[in-house]
């Protein structure tokens, strides 16, 4: 236990490091010495009157290395199709996008940036219904100089005194127009559905670029949108090229900054935090009408309870201000990581002691039992933290992805680790209920156990698999449902969990050996290996179990 303090305490410590880098909605990008060539920015659900803000502060690119106009650089917007999924395969993404085709009829736009023109060109692809509004660049129309030069020169003629002068200041004029072509850049608003090609001016300082766009979203426009940069040169094997710039995105629905599918979470996590703290008043209540045969885990499954319910408050509140503010209050967010580290220990620890049957049957875990909550704890530890680290981390940041992959891969090993004290119990059993003869009693507790694994096993196929597959397959504003279902399963199965291991008389898992037979029958199990580290147990006046001699 004292190990998993430390634990605990050092990945505290961490979070509360990362938290100040998290912008939620207000994405800040830095990257320097780049070399993929694309880059995921961000994917944000837009409702009708939505806006996409891009400011590209500073970019700096090998400008006498790359043909710009083979291999380009820009940005790509993109709508994903109805059901969810993006418009483009595995195989589109190996490839730089802003030399394709759009392959289906969803909209995209292209900011393709010319480098040599200091211009961005703004390509609208298949039926748009959006507004830009951006600085456009219009270069002066030398035609119109020459007839302007031209009608002076007939107005200098009908003064043969001023006519010298006239022609003086006519050579001169031309002369600066060459030199020094003037340019019109104009901050404008041009509608996409009729207009599908946009110059925009591209500043430049010294080698850095910068330019900044802003697009409003109509009605037949929403939908889930993709923001990708691309260095066309680096698609190509065998180049790497570094690049770097900084980029801020802010996207914004109506009514906050939240996306399409994440705007009724505050008020589900709100509720559900009321439904779990209810089932946990309800759970206390019928460990204090049994407390004759309430053990130490019983409070810790009240406990587990009583955390989610907290826990979903502060993400309640972490969501509301972040709708609001745009980011998160640093505050709240501790809060939230804090009860969210907590809950995720707390729900391991629980699952793998009443798997083991820790307080129930025995007060002693075995060395293999042990071992499996060396490994849990610790890996639920840096599963919190991976969780933290993606939450404050860009997701166009390459740790970004490193995590979100440990993070997965934690989370399926701690889940599989929990199922093996439920696998040795079950055998462990079976082998008693052909040994000594109370065999009822332990097939009934057999039972029991295989119902149990069953459980969790579908509570983690359901919550890892199937609720993720689902999202997938739901279209952009309903994708708030994978959370619901989430969160209903997990109330189902710490329902389910209380109810089959709940403190009453009847109750075939807490029924223990209570004579001298029994004991000889223990004994005989014990020495065979298949109960190690099981203690024998006497029944006392008032009901409850209480350790007398171990069997090891």
């Amino acid at each position: 236990m004292a190990v998993g303090h430390r634990v605990c305490f050092v990945a505290g410590f961490l979070f509360i490091l990362l938290l100040p880098g998290c912008e939620a909605r207000i994405h800040k990008l830095t990257l320097t010495n780049e070399i993929r060539h694309t880059i995921d920015l961000n994917d944000f659900g837009f409702y009708a009157n939505g806006t996409l803000d891009v400011h590209l502060h500073s970019l700096q690119v090998p400008e006498t290395q790359v043909d710009f106009s083979k291999y380009p650089v820009g940005f790509s917007l993109s709508r994903s199709r109805d059901n969810g999924v993006l418009s483009y395969t595995a195989e589109d993404l190996k490839k730089c996008l802003l030399t394709q085709n759009s392959t289906n009829a969803e909209p995209l736009i292209h900011f393709l940036i010319n480098i040599k023109n200091q211009s961005v060109s703004v390509n609208a692809v298949n039926k748009q219904d959006n507004i830009l509004i951006a600085k456009e660049k219009v270069e002066a129309d030398k035609d119109q100089e020459k007839v302007k030069r031209d009608s002076e020169q007939q107005s200098k003629n009908q003064d043969k005194s001023a006519e010298h002068q006239d022609k003086r200041s006519d050579d001169k004029k031309p002369e600066q127009a060459v030199q020094n072509p003037e340019a019109v850049n104009v901050t404008g608003t041009f509608n996409l559905s009729s207009r599908h090609h946009v110059t925009l001016d591209l500043e430049k300082n010294g080698s850095i670029y910068s330019f900044s766009f802003r697009i409003r979203f109509g009605s037949e426009a929403e939908g889930l949108y993709s923001l990708k940069f691309h260095y066309c040169r680096n698609s190509d094997p065998g180049f790497n090229e570094p690049y770097s710039f900084a980029v801020e995105v802010t996207e914004k629905n109506p009514h906050g900054f939240l996306s399409a599918a994440e705007i009724p979470l505050p008020r589900l996590y709100l509720y559900m935090a009321g439904v779990f703290f209810i089932a946990a008043l309800v759970w206390v209540y019928n460990l204090m009408k049994h407390s004759y045969s309430v053990f130490k885990i019983h409070w810790l499954m009240a406990a587990l309870a009583f955390t989610k319910s907290m826990s979903l408050v502060f993400h309640s509140i972490n969501y509301y201000f972040i709708n609001t503010e745009g980011h998160p209050i640093e505050g709240w967010a501790i809060m939230y990581y804090i009860t969210h580290l907590l809950k995720g220990a707390l729900l391991f620890i629980t699952l793998a002691l009443i798997g083991t049957g820790w307080a129930f049957v025995k007060y002693i875990l075995s060395d293999k039992e042990k071992k499996i909550f060396m490994i849990v704890i610790p890996l639920q530890v840096l599963a919190n933290v991976a969780y933290i680290i993606i939450e404050s981390t860009e997701e166009g940041s390459s740790e970004y992805y490193v995590w979100k992959e440990i993070l997965f891969l934690v989370d399926l090993i701690c889940c599989g680790a929990i199922l093996f004290p439920v696998v040795w119990s079950i055998r462990h059993l079976q082998e008693a209920s052909s040994t000594d003869g109370k065999a009822a009693m332990n097939l009934e507790k057999l039972k029991l156990f295989r119902h149990y694994y069953v459980m969790i096993v579908c509570y983690i196929y359901f919550t890892r698999i199937i609720a993720i597959l689902l999202k997938f397959t739901m279209p952009f504003q309903w994708q708030w449902c994978y959370e619901f279902l989430v969160e209903v399963s997990t109330l189902i199965f710490f329902v389910l969990t209380g109810y089959k291991f709940r403190p009453a008389s009847n109750n075939p898992y807490l029924q223990l050996p209570q004579d001298e037979d029994d004991v000889e029958n223990d004994e005989v199990v014990t020495e065979s290996g298949a109960l190690e580290g099981i203690s024998k147990v006497k029944k006392t006046s008032n009901g409850r179990d209480r350790q007398k001699e171990s069997t090891l």
